[in-house]
Protein backbone atom coordinates (compact mmCIF):
# COMPACT_ATOMS: atom_id res chain seq x y z
CA UNK A 1 0.00 0.00 0.00
CA UNK A 2 1.42 3.37 -0.61
CA UNK A 3 1.56 5.83 2.12
CA UNK A 4 -0.46 8.40 -0.03
CA UNK A 5 -3.14 5.89 0.02
CA UNK A 6 -6.63 7.43 1.12
CA UNK A 7 -5.07 10.21 2.18
CA UNK A 8 -6.30 13.82 1.82
CA UNK A 9 -4.97 16.05 -1.29
CA UNK A 10 -5.80 19.62 -1.44
CA UNK A 11 -4.90 21.42 -4.52
CA UNK A 12 -5.65 25.25 -5.51
CA UNK A 13 -5.43 26.04 -8.51
CA UNK A 14 -6.06 23.14 -9.85
CA UNK A 15 -8.05 23.24 -12.52
CA UNK A 16 -4.58 23.26 -15.37
CA UNK A 17 -1.02 23.76 -15.45
CA UNK A 18 1.37 22.64 -12.44
CA UNK A 19 -2.30 22.41 -10.45
CA UNK A 20 -3.86 20.04 -12.68
CA UNK A 21 -0.43 17.83 -12.97
CA UNK A 22 -0.16 17.83 -8.97
CA UNK A 23 -3.89 16.73 -8.89
CA UNK A 24 -3.66 14.11 -11.20
CA UNK A 25 0.11 12.78 -9.38
CA UNK A 26 -1.67 12.97 -5.80
CA UNK A 27 -4.51 10.90 -7.34
CA UNK A 28 -2.26 8.31 -9.28
CA UNK A 29 -0.72 7.99 -5.91
CA UNK A 30 -4.02 6.89 -4.50
CA UNK A 31 -4.88 9.77 -2.66
CA UNK A 32 -8.91 11.77 -2.64
CA UNK A 33 -8.24 15.11 -4.40
CA UNK A 34 -10.20 18.12 -3.83
CA UNK A 35 -9.69 20.78 -6.33
CA UNK A 36 -10.39 24.55 -5.66
CA UNK A 37 -10.64 26.88 -8.29
CA UNK A 38 -12.45 30.15 -9.76
CA UNK A 39 -13.18 28.25 -13.02
CA UNK A 40 -15.46 25.87 -13.30
CA UNK A 41 -15.06 23.81 -16.62
CA UNK A 42 -11.56 23.64 -16.49
CA UNK A 43 -11.80 22.34 -12.68
CA UNK A 44 -14.62 19.87 -13.65
CA UNK A 45 -12.13 18.79 -16.50
CA UNK A 46 -9.13 17.99 -13.89
CA UNK A 47 -12.14 15.74 -11.71
CA UNK A 48 -12.89 13.92 -14.97
CA UNK A 49 -9.11 13.17 -15.60
CA UNK A 50 -9.19 11.77 -12.18
CA UNK A 51 -12.09 9.82 -11.78
CA UNK A 52 -11.67 8.41 -15.87
CA UNK A 53 -8.50 7.01 -14.04
CA UNK A 54 -10.13 5.08 -10.84
CA UNK A 55 -9.35 8.07 -8.58
CA UNK A 56 -11.72 9.97 -6.38
CA UNK A 57 -11.76 14.02 -6.47
CA UNK A 58 -14.41 16.95 -5.89
CA UNK A 59 -14.30 20.51 -7.08
CA UNK A 60 -14.77 23.42 -4.41
CA UNK A 61 -15.34 26.94 -6.34
CA UNK A 62 -13.07 29.14 -4.70
CA UNK A 63 -11.80 32.79 -4.79
CA UNK A 64 -8.84 32.25 -2.50
CA UNK A 65 -8.50 35.77 -1.93
CA UNK A 66 -11.79 35.59 0.05
CA UNK A 67 -11.77 34.55 3.44
CA UNK A 68 -15.37 33.46 3.83
CA UNK A 69 -14.43 31.24 0.56
CA UNK A 70 -11.52 29.53 1.90
CA UNK A 71 -13.08 28.46 5.00
CA UNK A 72 -16.32 26.99 3.10
CA UNK A 73 -13.46 25.18 1.18
CA UNK A 74 -11.75 23.94 4.13
CA UNK A 75 -15.06 22.75 5.38
CA UNK A 76 -16.29 21.14 2.10
CA UNK A 77 -13.18 19.12 2.07
CA UNK A 78 -13.54 17.87 5.91
CA UNK A 79 -16.69 17.39 5.33
CA UNK A 80 -16.27 15.32 2.14
CA UNK A 81 -13.22 13.51 3.17
CA UNK A 82 -12.86 14.10 6.93
CA UNK A 83 -9.56 15.71 7.18
CA UNK A 84 -6.64 17.25 5.05
CA UNK A 85 -3.91 15.70 4.66
CA UNK A 86 -1.69 17.26 2.08
CA UNK A 87 -2.27 20.82 0.80
CA UNK A 88 -0.91 22.06 -2.20
CA UNK A 89 -1.26 26.44 -2.41
CA UNK A 90 -0.68 26.46 -6.49
CA UNK A 91 -3.34 29.44 -7.34
CA UNK A 92 -1.73 32.22 -8.43
CA UNK A 93 -1.82 35.00 -11.22
CA UNK A 94 0.49 36.73 -13.32
CA UNK A 95 1.06 40.74 -13.98
CA UNK A 96 1.60 42.46 -17.47
CA UNK A 97 5.28 42.44 -18.51
CA UNK A 98 5.65 45.99 -18.66
CA UNK A 99 8.09 48.85 -16.86
CA UNK A 100 6.87 49.45 -13.26
CA UNK A 101 6.01 53.17 -13.71
CA UNK A 102 3.58 51.72 -15.82
CA UNK A 103 1.35 49.16 -13.63
CA UNK A 104 -1.63 50.46 -12.58
CA UNK A 105 -2.54 49.88 -8.20
CA UNK A 106 -5.77 47.43 -9.56
CA UNK A 107 -2.97 44.92 -10.91
CA UNK A 108 -0.87 45.65 -7.41
CA UNK A 109 -4.15 44.46 -5.24
CA UNK A 110 -4.62 41.64 -7.33
CA UNK A 111 -1.49 40.25 -7.64
CA UNK A 112 -0.86 40.59 -3.88
CA UNK A 113 -4.16 39.48 -3.06
CA UNK A 114 -4.34 36.23 -5.32
CA UNK A 115 -0.46 35.53 -4.90
CA UNK A 116 0.22 36.24 -1.15
CA UNK A 117 -2.90 37.15 0.68
CA UNK A 118 -4.63 33.87 -1.01
CA UNK A 119 -1.89 31.42 0.49
CA UNK A 120 -1.89 33.33 4.11
CA UNK A 121 -5.89 33.23 4.02
CA UNK A 122 -5.08 29.14 2.96
CA UNK A 123 -2.40 28.43 5.27
CA UNK A 124 -4.23 30.02 8.17
CA UNK A 125 -7.44 27.56 7.86
CA UNK A 126 -6.04 24.52 6.57
CA UNK A 127 -3.53 24.56 9.93
CA UNK A 128 -6.14 25.18 11.72
CA UNK A 129 -7.96 22.26 10.64
CA UNK A 130 -3.90 20.27 10.67
CA UNK A 131 -4.26 21.32 14.54
CA UNK A 132 -7.22 19.62 14.95
CA UNK A 133 -6.35 16.43 13.04
CA UNK A 134 -2.88 15.62 14.56
CA UNK A 135 -0.90 17.27 11.62
CA UNK A 136 -0.50 17.64 8.22
CA UNK A 137 1.87 19.05 5.13
CA UNK A 138 1.42 21.88 2.99
CA UNK A 139 3.36 23.10 -0.03
CA UNK A 140 2.94 26.52 -1.45
CA UNK A 141 4.33 27.89 -4.59
CA UNK A 142 6.66 30.05 -4.72
CA UNK A 143 8.37 30.90 -8.42
CA UNK A 144 12.58 31.34 -8.96
CA UNK A 145 11.58 35.08 -9.09
CA UNK A 146 10.62 34.22 -5.16
CA UNK A 147 14.31 33.71 -4.79
CA UNK A 148 15.82 35.97 -7.22
CA UNK A 149 14.65 38.81 -9.78
CA UNK A 150 14.09 40.22 -13.25
CA UNK A 151 13.31 43.65 -14.66
CA UNK A 152 9.42 44.70 -15.54
CA UNK A 153 7.55 42.17 -13.04
CA UNK A 154 8.17 43.60 -10.06
CA UNK A 155 4.83 43.05 -8.61
CA UNK A 156 4.92 39.55 -8.86
CA UNK A 157 8.69 39.21 -7.51
CA UNK A 158 7.21 40.79 -4.70
CA UNK A 159 4.33 38.77 -3.90
CA UNK A 160 6.43 35.28 -4.77
CA UNK A 161 8.98 36.59 -2.69
CA UNK A 162 6.19 37.23 0.25
CA UNK A 163 5.19 33.32 -0.42
CA UNK A 164 9.11 32.24 1.05
CA UNK A 165 8.91 34.80 3.95
CA UNK A 166 5.29 32.97 5.40
CA UNK A 167 6.45 29.69 4.20
CA UNK A 168 9.25 30.00 6.29
CA UNK A 169 7.68 31.99 9.37
CA UNK A 170 4.96 29.48 9.50
CA UNK A 171 7.09 26.49 9.43
CA UNK A 172 9.03 27.42 12.36
CA UNK A 173 5.43 28.24 14.12
CA UNK A 174 4.20 24.77 13.63
CA UNK A 175 7.56 22.73 13.70
CA UNK A 176 6.66 20.41 16.88
CA UNK A 177 2.61 20.54 15.51
CA UNK A 178 3.19 17.91 13.15
CA UNK A 179 3.28 20.13 10.51
CA UNK A 180 5.44 20.31 7.66
CA UNK A 181 5.24 24.00 5.31
CA UNK A 182 7.69 24.64 2.43
CA UNK A 183 7.81 25.64 -0.96
CA UNK A 184 8.83 25.35 -4.25
CA UNK A 185 9.99 27.48 -7.01
CA UNK A 186 9.51 26.74 -10.56
CA UNK A 187 11.25 27.95 -13.07
CA UNK A 188 10.09 28.52 -16.87
CA UNK A 189 7.63 25.78 -16.95
CA UNK A 190 5.54 25.34 -20.03
CA UNK A 191 2.15 26.06 -18.84
CA UNK A 192 -0.54 28.53 -20.20
CA UNK A 193 0.35 31.17 -17.88
CA UNK A 194 3.90 31.26 -19.04
CA UNK A 195 2.86 31.35 -22.41
CA UNK A 196 0.76 34.19 -22.40
CA UNK A 197 4.06 36.28 -21.29
CA UNK A 198 6.30 34.43 -23.62
CA UNK A 199 3.78 36.08 -26.77
CA UNK A 200 4.66 39.19 -25.83
CA UNK A 201 7.55 38.96 -25.64
CA UNK A 202 8.17 37.48 -29.10
CA UNK A 203 10.21 34.45 -30.72
CA UNK A 204 13.34 36.34 -29.84
CA UNK A 205 12.64 37.04 -26.40
CA UNK A 206 11.11 33.43 -26.21
CA UNK A 207 14.48 32.13 -27.05
CA UNK A 208 16.46 34.12 -24.61
CA UNK A 209 14.15 33.49 -21.77
CA UNK A 210 14.85 29.89 -22.23
CA UNK A 211 18.44 30.56 -22.56
CA UNK A 212 18.26 31.61 -18.82
CA UNK A 213 17.72 28.27 -17.96
CA UNK A 214 21.27 25.87 -18.48
CA UNK A 215 19.64 22.78 -19.37
CA UNK A 216 18.01 24.89 -22.13
CA UNK A 217 14.93 23.70 -22.01
CA UNK A 218 11.49 24.49 -20.19
CA UNK A 219 10.44 22.31 -17.24
CA UNK A 220 7.39 20.41 -17.52
CA UNK A 221 4.43 20.68 -15.03
CA UNK A 222 4.42 17.06 -13.92
CA UNK A 223 8.37 17.95 -13.31
CA UNK A 224 6.85 20.44 -10.77
CA UNK A 225 4.09 18.10 -9.24
CA UNK A 226 6.83 15.02 -8.42
CA UNK A 227 8.68 17.29 -6.55
CA UNK A 228 5.42 18.31 -4.13
CA UNK A 229 4.97 14.54 -4.06
CA UNK A 230 8.22 13.96 -2.92
CA UNK A 231 8.11 16.80 -0.40
CA UNK A 232 4.96 15.48 0.99
CA UNK A 233 5.86 11.95 1.73
CA UNK A 234 7.96 10.24 4.28
CA UNK A 235 11.38 10.42 2.49
CA UNK A 236 10.94 14.22 2.98
CA UNK A 237 10.22 13.64 6.98
CA UNK A 238 13.07 16.60 8.02
CA UNK A 239 12.23 19.12 5.77
CA UNK A 240 10.45 22.13 6.59
CA UNK A 241 10.77 25.59 6.33
CA UNK A 242 12.63 25.22 2.81
CA UNK A 243 12.71 26.72 -0.59
CA UNK A 244 13.07 24.13 -3.61
CA UNK A 245 14.45 25.17 -7.00
CA UNK A 246 13.15 23.00 -9.90
CA UNK A 247 14.66 25.58 -12.11
CA UNK A 248 17.00 23.53 -14.85
CA UNK A 249 19.45 25.13 -13.03
CA UNK A 250 18.81 29.25 -13.27
CA UNK A 251 19.20 30.18 -9.76
CA UNK A 252 22.99 28.05 -9.96
CA UNK A 253 24.25 31.37 -12.02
Amino acid sequence: MDEFDSKVALITGGNSGIGRAAALAFAHKGAKVVIASRRIQESEETVSLIQDKGGTAIFVQTDITQAIQVENLIAQTVNHYGRIDYAFNNAGVEEPVTSSVEQSEEIWDLVIDTNLKGIWLSMKYQISQMLKQGGGLIINNSSILGLVALPNVPIYTASKHGVIGLTKSLALEHAKDNIRINCVCPGGIETDLLARNLDILGEEGKTKFISLHPMGRLGKPEEIASSVIWLCSQAASFITGQSLAIDGGFTAQ
